[in-house]
């Protein structure tokens, strides 16, 4: 039987499907979501050159688009998750 693997980036979770990746906890008030939007080729590899970043409420009675707090893009997935990092550590903080 195959291991399940958790993913983690300092103490919270990460999930992927697809050009989604969630950093978060659903049982918490936010969560970020990262969408890559654009890639591009680095040797024989696919990179992020363009992720959306959005803190969103969890709370599942609002509606999908009513969610988002905060919105931002940048220009590779390193930069995505150093905001996403501080964005969802101080809303979680409020």
């Amino acid at each position: 039987m195959a291991k399940s693997v958790k993913l983690e980036y300092k103490g919270r979770p990460l999930r992927r499907k697809d050009n989604l990746i969630y950093y978060g906890s659903m049982t918490d008030k936010y969560i970020i979501m990262l969408q890559i939007l654009e890639t591009k080729k680095v040797k024989d590899m696919d990179v992020a050159s363009k992720v959306s970043v959005q803190l969103q409420l969890t709370d599942p009675e609002i509606k999908s688009r009513d969610r988002v707090v905060k919105k931002s893009e940048k220009d590779s997935l390193y930069a995505a998750m150093d905001v996403a990092s501080v964005w969802l550590e101080r809303a979680l903080k409020q």
